[in-house]
């Protein structure tokens, strides 16, 4: 595959996670203002890049639009889109003087860019004759086009970094720090284009193509970070619902005054109709699951544990999940002397279990279905257990 072909399969792929990521976004971004500067950014940006791709370009003048008019929107909007990030970095610093001159500068810059335009159409030989390629070396219009944008990634690129070093909010921190590789990219390119504009080097273009292509890639993923952060805690949220369930059904049917609701007929049932977001549902299992596990601890029997871990060892069990076999048989253990009536002991902690983390109720959840009926179950209580019981 040439560089050429590549460019114009990555264009058109940034282009399309570009508007997907405009889209995920647009609601959450726009009803939250430290948020709304930066999809309005990546909108300006995306409306840019998008008609820098030459099949775009090519759909756009099979439909009756001019070269030059695509052109020049272009340029325009890649202006704003710099002008926006420049806004964007001054809106959050809360300077009102600043942001009113980086406006007018804006404003000003799109202007004469305009101007110099109308004045190119009278000159036919000033205008460049490809729609990615550079005008004459001359031209203001070219000049004022490539330092607009980068200064704009320049100060993107340092106001990202320095921010994303002071913030503790991981979410903002991957943001800014990817808007601050995507101005590298667009830094980059725009240099390229600075040294095609001086030199004419054709053969430069297919490169320059593929360099802004990963742009809108990175510009894409500095939006979808919050996404993807929700993603993979729900994805958490589920796998710790999903595995937690056999082993939380089970004791809180033992201990059911530790469940706000009775679990539901399968685990299918619990992850496709939850009755509260997931997140919440799967801290609420974790809570009950430590609380019931509690309660049973008064109900497990002298040397149930190394029992229990003995057992688990002769079955072939591996090393590193012979302590969850043990407390898991040790539990099975104790809620079925529950089920059956066992009168209460004195309560024997369980080893591991004194914060009850995710990880060790996991891990007993794991070796449940095999260790819950290991170790036989007591009706009564030793003689010496009553004696010490009654005492």
């Amino acid at each position: 595959m040439s560089t050429h072909e590549l460019a114009a399969q990555v264009g058109v792929g940034s282009v399309f996670i570009l508007w997907f990521a405009l889209i995920c976004r647009a609601r959450p971004a726009l009803r939250q203002s430290h948020q709304r500067g930066l999809w309005l950014t990546v909108l300006a940006a995306a409306v840019a890049i998008t008609l820098f791709q030459p099949r775009i370009v090519e759909w756009l003048t099979n439909a009756g639009v001019d070269v030059h008019t695509i052109a020049l929107a272009r340029n325009l909007i890649g202006v704003l889109s710099a002008g926006l990030v420049l806004l964007f970095m001054v809106d959050s610093a809360g300077a009102r003087r600043l942001r009113l001159s980086m406006a007018v500068g804006l404003t000003a810059t799109m202007g004469a860019l305009l101007i110099l335009d109308l004045l190119q159409i009278g000159h036919p030989r000033e205008v460049t004759a490809s729609v990615q390629g550079p005008a004459d070396l001359a031209s203001a219009y070219w000049l004022i086009l490539v330092a607009a944008h980068l200064v704009g990634d320049a100060v993107a690129l340092v106001v990202c970094w320095s921010y994303s070093l002071r913030t503790e909010d991981r979410d903002l921190v991957w943001s800014l720090r990817l808007f601050a590789v995507g101005s590298v990219f667009a830094f980059v390119f725009w240099c390229g284009y600075l040294w095609h504009l001086y030199h004419g080097v054709p053969a430069l273009l297919p490169h320059l193509s593929l360099i802004i292509g990963v742009h809108g890639f990175i510009r894409a993923a500095s939006l979808l970070v919050p996404t993807a952060t929700a993603l993979v805690r729900s994805w958490t949220a589920l796998r710790v619902t999903w595995r937690l369930w056999p082993l939380w059904r089970d004791l809180v049917v033992a201990v059911p005054h530790v469940a706000l609701a009775r679990p539901q007929r399968t685990r299918l049932q619990e992850v496709l109709r939850p009755r509260s977001p997931l997140a919440l549902q799967a801290h609420r299992q974790t809570i009950e699951t430590y609380d019931a596990l509690l309660d049973l601890q008064q109900y497990v029997q002298p040397g149930a544990y190394e029992e229990a871990r003995r057992h688990a060892r002769r079955a072939g069990v591996r090393d590193d999940r012979l302590a969850a076999a043990a407390l898991a048989g040790a539990l099975g253990q104790a809620r079925r002397a529950k089920l059956v009536g066992a009168p209460q002991s004195v309560p024997r902690p369980l080893p591991g279990v004194a914060h009850g983390s995710p990880a060790t109720l996991l891990g007993i959840a794991r070796m449940w279905p095999s260790m819950t009926n290991a170790l036989p179950c007591h009706d009564r209580p030793a003689p010496a257990e009553r004696l010490t019981h009654r005492e």
